[in-house]
């Protein structure tokens, strides 16, 4: 694969891509974003460092921004990270990649006010990026719905096992829409995470 207008990515994102400087995808991206694109769930190994948040964010900002906006504390893309550090990350991603397309994303975590995470929350999200804990209490308090969820994203899933968010994830899971897209990163594929997935 040679370039990233040969993964079906639209011009716009493509134009986002390159002036951050990359021409070239990388092998989890040349071999995830069509995948993605067509509706596949997927399950990728990928080490940090080989583009793995663009091989994901890429394609969901193009899949949420063909479906409308979402209604009032709805979410239609949410990605579920084991720290704040990485959802930070990820959604500096989806700002320089969704720049100009009109996708609305935002991040939850905790250890922050909670008020205007609420409030925010309240006028719908195109993609959510969320720490597992902060997005639990959300949904506890009714700030968030996931009636209209239509892809999952779950980075770093072996992290999220060793830090013990098994059940805060299966809570998750279980408020979740049976037909969704399901995309699931991990760094290894232990039994555990092969058992979670």
């Amino acid at each position: 694969m040679n370039a990233f207008t040969e993964l079906g990515l639209n011009a716009k994102l493509v134009r986002n891509v390159s002036a951050k400087g990359y021409d070239r995808p990388s092998t989890i991206q040349a071999k995830a974003i069509p995948l993605v694109l067509s509706g596949c769930d997927l399950m990728a190994a990928a080490q940090t460092g080989t583009g793995k948040t663009a091989a994901f964010t890429l394609p969901a900002l193009q899949v949420v921004k063909s479906l409308g906006r979402p209604g009032p504390k709805d979410v239609t893309c949410l990605i579920l990270t084991p720290t704040r550090e990485l959802s930070a990350q990820i959604a500096d991603g989806l700002r320089a990649y969704g720049a100009g397309t009109k996708v609305y994303s935002q991040m939850v975590c905790g250890g922050v006010n909670i008020r205007p995470q609420i409030r925010n929350l309240a006028r719908g999200t195109d993609i959510l990026v969320a720490t597992p804990g902060r997005l639990l209490d959300l949904l506890g308090q009714g700030a968030v719905r996931f009636d209209h969820v239509k892809m999952w994203v779950l980075d770093e899933a072996d992290r999220m096992l060793d830090m013990g968010f098994i059940p805060a994830m299966r809570s998750i899971h279980a408020a979740l829409p049976k037909q969704r897209q399901t995309l699931m990163f991990s760094a290894t594929f232990s039994r555990e995470v092969e058992k979670l997935a």
